[in-house]
């Protein structure tokens, strides 16, 4: 059953991005697809909207989901290798999703390779919550490794709404940001939805990704609000997406 819907005339042509960078399809990893036909499910409507290559992105989060390299690349192997032999043809990468706590500080500590895409890239999240003391630190470490650091959903984070100064200085220093798609929808909320509008404005983001985690946000990835935003940010030559 296909549950995506279809394509509305004002959708945005994903194939225009080719990648999707953030996702969480592994099947029962973390709170992302809960089982194999819903990862397949949730596939198939990546390429339905045009996606051609799909990077996902697993939680690493030492409190929650305490996912490991070996593990999350095996069950990405196997869920690759259950594509290929149901014939869906799509390109499938694996990275993860760092939270920025002790476990990504001990690996760091310990030299342990972390997951990447891209040239080198990394995907990072803060707590929603409130600011963490120690996130400069991990990120500086993480570039004196020669890892490119990329700030997950950065306008999710809006403790700090009213101190942009924070979102500059990110920037300042080197660091990539990541849109998530659905924040241009109204999915998280009118003040998120705006920080992103901000970033837009002012040209802050590099990449963007669906942060997809059920099927239910399909009907959201066809607002005319996400296709409008997205637009701006192409038609400024901004996104990487279609090298990664």
């Amino acid at each position: 059953m296909r549950l995506w819907g279809k394509k509305e005339s004002h959708a945005f042509d994903f194939g225009l991005l080719k990648t999707d960078m953030h996702s969480h399809l592994l099947p029962g990893i973390d709170d992302g697809a809960p089982d194999l036909a819903t990862s397949v499910e949730m596939i198939n409507g990546l390429i339905h909207l045009g996606f051609k290559k799909l990077i996902t992105t697993p939680h690493i989060m030492q409190d929650m989901y305490p996912n490991k390299r070996d593990d999350i690349l095996r069950r990405y192997e196997a869920l690759k290798q259950h594509l290929e032999t149901e014939g869906i043809n799509v390109e499938l990468g694996v990275a993860a999703e760092y939270f920025l706590d002790d476990n990504l500080k001990k690996l760091l500590a310990d030299k342990e390779p972390l997951l990447t895409f891209g040239n080198n890239l990394v995907l990072v999240e803060f707590s929603m919550a409130s600011e963490q003391y120690n996130f400069k630190e991990l990120l500086f470490e993480m570039q004196m490794q020669n890892y490119q650091p990329v700030i997950a959903h950065p306008e999710r984070y809006i403790y700090h709404e009213r101190s942009k100064e924070f979102f500059e200085e990110l920037k300042v220093a080197g660091y990539l940001f990541q849109l998530n798609i659905l924040s241009l929808a109204g999915v998280y909320g009118k003040t998120v939805h705006e920080l992103a509008r901000y970033f837009i404005k002012h040209q802050y983001y590099d990449i963007a990704g669906t942060d997809l985690h059920n099927v239910h946000h399909f009907t959201h990835l066809q607002s005319s609000s996400i296709a409008h935003g997205l637009k701006e940010l192409l038609d400024a030559g901004k996104l990487l997406n279609p090298e990664l």
